[in-house]
């Protein structure tokens, strides 16, 4: 993660709309792309298409950009041992303050018990984290044990995009540019075997949200 791409999330109006949803927040590049940030549901309460992501959970779960909170309160009140991490750090306070565990940080930097969580998420998007998803998917695969799972959100479209982008109120440009990675359904597969994981499932939840299961595989 640069640190442009830090200080956008850390700071200024992403950091305020963790408190006040509505607010409306998108990524956009300098071409005319724009991904809206889906602030309400995001600080809301985990739904149908999460709990499909919280049923396939195994083991000691990290939940990586962790957000306000939604899936590491709706772990946490499964019984399961759950880490937030986020860079932002009124992120971590919601977290927290919604009963969970969160810590601040990147997955790019050292985390605790790496090597021997047992599942990881990449929800929300956050598989886009540094623009470059080969190297996140190793970073990853260094977290969790030999037979780890990572749980990924994709883009609906059959996508596999790299961005430099800003955070964006409205039409203003809240953040300095960085680099960002749209990834749809079938991409996954194709960068599992280079970073030391295989594709084990994909499924649409509710909403028409799509995500994949890749197994550690050495």
């Amino acid at each position: 993660m640069t640190a442009h791409e830090h200080r956008a999330w850390s700071s200024g109006s992403y950091a305020r709309a963790i408190q006040t949803p509505r607010r409306s927040l998108s990524l956009c590049d300098a071409e005319g792309w724009c991904f809206p940030l889906d602030l309400e549901r995001w600080c809301a309460q985990a739904d149908e298409a999460d709990r499909t992501v919280l049923g396939r959970c195994a083991g000691r779960v990290l939940d990586i950009g962790c957000g306000a909170g939604r899936l590491v309160e709706a772990l946490t009140g499964r019984g399961r041992h759950v880490l937030g991490i986020d860079v932002c750090p009124s992120a971590v306070i919601t977290t927290v303050c919604r009963g969970g565990a969160a810590m601040s940080g990147s997955v790019f930097d050292p985390l605790p018990d790496e090597g021997r969580w047992g599942t990881a998420l990449l929800i929300d998007g956050n598989i886009g984290i540094g623009g470059d998803p080969r190297r996140l998917l190793r970073r990853v695969r260094a977290l969790v044990h030999r037979q780890g799972l990572l749980l990924v959100e994709t883009a609906s479209a059959d996508v596999d995009e790299r961005r430099r982008v800003r955070i964006h109120a409205g039409q203003r440009p809240v953040s300095a540019v960085f680099p960002w990675a749209l990834v749809g359904a079938a991409a996954p597969s194709r960068h599992a075997t280079s970073s030391g994981w295989t594709e084990a499932e994909r499924w649409t939840g509710a909403g028409g949200r799509h995500f994949a299961a890749l197994r550690a595989c050495r």
